[in-house]
């Protein structure tokens, strides 16, 4: 039996890291779980990260041709081999990622057609967050700002979110204003109806 791919996207600070684990740990006891993101921490992903970090600098277009190669070798090397033996894929970030995110700078067709083949999700969770408490969350979280992370390209990240709302049919979004435990509960009524 194939498994499912749950994907998990939202604002940084929007809490989908934490709900994406928080869902593995309460699927595992039923069901063969587990928990992969990106950008990964291989190589290509390396790379990604520390540009986000702005370690180094590099054309937009570029940075999204990164991404779609990481994606392309975590289909390949671990997202595929899993479904194929029947575990639940739960990832943090996926295509709408590139979509919302590179949208700040690159044209909508380019990100794309850039994503066009990938795989498409079982189901995609879209954590709602406002930007505003997004921000408070990592500056409680961490000490640096990365990218993407100040309030306005946030703002502008959601409208992008929200205008590609039916991008991928098997999309719900979900209220991330709240304690993730409220969170989680709804989570895991939307994935019941999958699993």
């Amino acid at each position: 039996m194939r498994g499912k791919f749950i994907v998990f996207e939202g604002l940084d600070g929007s809490g989908i890291t934490t709900q994406a684990t928080l869902l593995r740990n309460h699927l595992i006891s039923k069901k063969d779980a587990v928990l992969t993101k990106e950008p990964t921490d291989g190589l290509i992903g390396g790379l990604i990260k520390s540009s986000l970090r702005k370690e180094w600098r590099i054309n937009p277009t570029a940075l999204q041709m990164l991404f779609a190669a990481d994606r392309s070798h975590h289909l390949e090397s671990e997202i595929e081999p899993a479904l194929k033996k029947g575990k639940y894929v739960i990832c943090d970030r996926y295509v709408l990622s590139s979509l919302a995110y590179g949208g700040l700078e690159v044209s909508m067709p380019i990100l794309k057609q850039l994503n066009a083949n990938f795989r498409k999700p079982d189901l995609i969770i879209f954590i709602d967050t406002q930007p505003g408490i997004c921000v408070e969350r990592m500056k409680k979280a961490r000490p640096h700002v990365e990218l993407f992370e100040e309030q306005h390209k946030l703002e502008q990240i959601r409208k992008n979110y929200l205008s590609l709302k039916g991008f991928f049919p098997d999309t719900i979004t979900i209220d991330g204003n709240r304690m993730p435990e409220e969170v989680l509960n709804d989570v895991i009524k939307v994935v019941g109806k999958i699993a």
